[in-house]
């Protein structure tokens, strides 16, 4: 293939039209600061979804993670089992309670942490496990959930990538203790940049959830006529998104299953047409386990190694396709290890993360910018 100038992104923010509508309408509404009408609408939503809890919009996923530590009264010298292979939003929020971090290594086929192994890492020091559902992939929750309750653990989903997938008939964040989830421009849905949900299911979590979620007062008391007047209670911050973000985040989850159809035919195509070359061998695909279904938010597989990996990024680069690596495991960095410890080998998070490779995929893609992706792949694998 020729070298081009014309690119296909590896993302576009989804905008379907009826975003705009619903931030006018949120402005002429006159309070535009939160927990209105488009945000009622959004939690019921998630809610539904889940089945269970209760949910809270957020201004971003990483703001939710923060809300849990804090619910959670997480302290220094408590530790959070993670895996490392995983966006440093996961981590920051346990570091700033001043935790230490447990890695763990990941599954290979899944990228997720692997519950085989969480058993071994588990001290009396463990308050947490943290299960995050890579590319909107379940991890083997059950298994996760059983040594929550064999420890007396709490289980934070860390369902970034995850809303609407689902684990055994059940929704990926309906499962732990407190679920979050991300509505970044890069998501499925967005609510116009940057957002977020936390849904707290464990039902003893919930009154100083709401506490910590309002700048740690008792004002959602206060609004029900529970109290006189709302006072400071806790600690807490304002996680409150804004309702003209909640506005253009309704537009989009009311045409969820529009916007899921699409995203699947896409995932769909790219793995019918690049089957060949995984039945060759030259890539390898993720696979999703038996009983759990996906988000299609990802798009993924991985080469032989990391310097092949390279150039095909700059190969599909040249021939106009923005093709992407992904996460640096964390534990790699300075930081990482000064925080926390490995526990065990590190078999897969390193060497499998230099394996990986994300293609283009999202609504607003076409399927001809997706057949010149597919094309530009297969080429590259032709040609080397």
């Amino acid at each position: 293939m020729r070298e081009t100038t014309s690119i296909v992104p590896f993302n576009r923010p989804l905008l379907l039209g009826g975003e705009i509508e619903n931030v006018k309408a949120a402005v002429q509404g006159g309070s535009l600061g939160g927990n209105g009408d488009f945000t009622r609408r959004c939690q019921e939503f998630i809610g539904q979804l889940n089945g269970r809890g209760k949910v809270f919009l957020t201004t971003s996923c990483t703001s939710a993670l923060e809300m849990a530590a804090m619910v959670l009264d997480i302290k220094p010298g408590d530790e959070v089992i993670v895996p490392s292979y995983t966006f440093v939003s996961t981590i920051n929020a346990w570091l700033l309670r001043g935790a230490t971090l447990v890695y763990v290594d990941v599954d290979p086929a899944t990228m997720n942490i692997d519950h085989s192994l969480i058993e071994a890492a588990i001290t009396s020091k463990t308050r947490v496990i943290v299960a995050v559902h890579y590319a909107g992939v379940a991890c083997e929750m059950d298994t996760i959930m059983s040594l929550a309750d064999k420890y007396n653990l709490f289980v934070v989903e860390d369902a970034a990538q995850a809303l609407t997938s689902t684990y055994k008939s059940r929704s990926l964040g309906s499962i732990g203790d407190i679920s979050c989830f991300s509505f970044h421009e890069t998501k499925n849905f967005t609510s116009g940049g940057q957002g977020g949900a936390i849904s707290i299911n464990n039902e003893s979590l919930l009154a100083r959830a709401e506490v910590i979620y309002d700048n740690g007062t008792n004002r959602l008391q206060f609004l029900r006529g529970l109290v006189n007047q709302y006072c400071w209670e806790d600690i807490g911050s304002n996680f409150f998104m804004s309702e003209v973000q909640a506005a253009y985040l309704w537009g989009q989850l009311e045409l969820a299953p529009i916007v899921q159809k699409t995203r699947h035919k896409f995932w769909a195509r790219y793995a019918s047409h690049l089957q060949v070359l995984a039945d060759q061998g030259q890539i390898v695909f993720p696979s999703t386990p038996l009983g759990c279904t996906h988000n299609a938010h990802l798009f993924f597989f991985k080469l032989k190694a990391q310097d092949q990996r390279s150039a095909f990024i700059r190969y599909m680069k040249a021939n106009g396709v923005v093709a992407s690596a992904h996460f640096v495991p964390l534990h790699s960095r300075p930081i990482g290890l000064e925080s926390g410890r490995f526990v065990g080998e590190d078999r897969f998070t390193t060497i499998e993360s230099q394996r990986l490779v994300r293609l283009p995929l999202h609504f607003n893609m076409t399927v001809e910018e997706q057949d010149l992706v597919i094309a530009a792949t297969i080429s590259f694998f032709n040609c080397h």
